[in-house]
């Protein structure tokens, strides 16, 4: 089968060419679409760039894939879009929460379907993702790619929306009883990407993740004989089999605020400990307000 043709990640790329939003097309129009879609992937008339991202792939599969949950099962509400720059680099960090990363996707839409550059958020992933069997290959496709500081400012100095969870598995693999409470944000490598680039921060909140699989136990032994950073037990998983990987449908809000500014602060900053320090720890205590706030705005789990 033909290879994808690669294209390099330049700062200076022409004008950005937004993506349509998502409309309803007819039954011909999907099956023509359709049609298409696969000869350029028997073709190989496509494009990734060298991270791997392939916008065809992403656009024709994944995102529709996404989209029912998160408009119809989890019925995602955003908030602050307007605080995501329309174009340029910009860093987005967010809690991470629910026992599987369904938050970064969910994210992951809301900013390409709902904001009106319809901004493709390139997320930072750990090791672990690109190790297991095809989900490494599709998260590439998607556009994620190693959360190494590195690959973080190639990306956001060529002008791209990144994507950083800074709990990591701490945030995702907590207990329920600890839910909407954020973990350590590690040693601020975000920031220090940030302030590298002159990049703004964007604090995201996002309440409704910690419900889809509440995690009541974890399975260490399991976890250890798995190579895991944890196998959680939940009401419905191991208990229900295959069945108790459905995730429960709660009620999201994804809120985006205010950006934190970093380029009056000039590149040499990141080398300042205290400086990085006190703006991951800024960064932190924005998005756990923002998600007291969203808790109260929410009626019920459900709703």
């Amino acid at each position: 089968m033909p290879e994808a043709r690669v294209i390099p990640l330049r700062p200076e790329d022409d004008e950005p060419r937004p993506v349509a939003a998502p409309s309803s097309p007819s039954w011909e129009e999907q099956i023509a679409g359709g049609v298409e879609f696969l000869h350029r992937r028997v073709t190989g008339d496509y494009e990734t760039d060298e991270f791997g991202f392939d916008p065809d792939l992403t656009d024709h599969l994944l995102l529709p894939i996404l989209r029912p949950l998160f408009s119809k099962y989890f019925r995602v509400e955003t908030q602050g879009l307007e605080h995501v720059p329309a174009e340029g680099g910009a860093l987005v960090v967010a809690n991470h929460s629910g026992t599987l990363p369904v938050d970064a996707l969910m994210t992951t839409v809301a900013l390409h379907d709902e904001h009106p550059a319809h901004r493709r958020l390139r997320l930072l992933g750990a090791d672990l993702v690109f190790e297991l069997p095809f989900i490494g290959s599709m998260s590439r496709k998607m556009g994620t790619t190693l959360a190494s500081n590195e690959d973080a400012e190639r990306l956001l100095t060529g002008g791209e929306l990144v994507g950083v969870f800074p709990e990591g598995f701490k945030g995702i693999g907590k207990p329920f009883r600890e839910r909407y409470t954020l973990q350590r944000f590690g040693r601020g490598g975000f920031v220090t990407a940030a302030l590298r680039t002159g990049v703004p921060i964007i604090p995201c909140a996002i309440v409704g993740a910690e419900e889809i699989y509440p995690m009541i136990g974890n399975a260490k032994t399991a976890a250890r004989l798995l190579g895991l950073p944890y196998f959680p037990v939940t009401p419905t998983f191991p208990l229900l089999g295959p069945l108790g990987l459905l995730p429960l449908p709660s009620k999201w809000l994804i809120a985006f605020g205010a950006p934190i500014e970093t380029a009056s602060y000039g590149p040499g900053a990141a080398e300042d400990p205290m400086l990085v320090f006190n703006l991951t720890d800024q960064v932190r205590e924005t998005i756990q307000h923002s998600i007291y706030q969203l808790l109260l705005q929410r009626k019920s789990v459900w709703r």
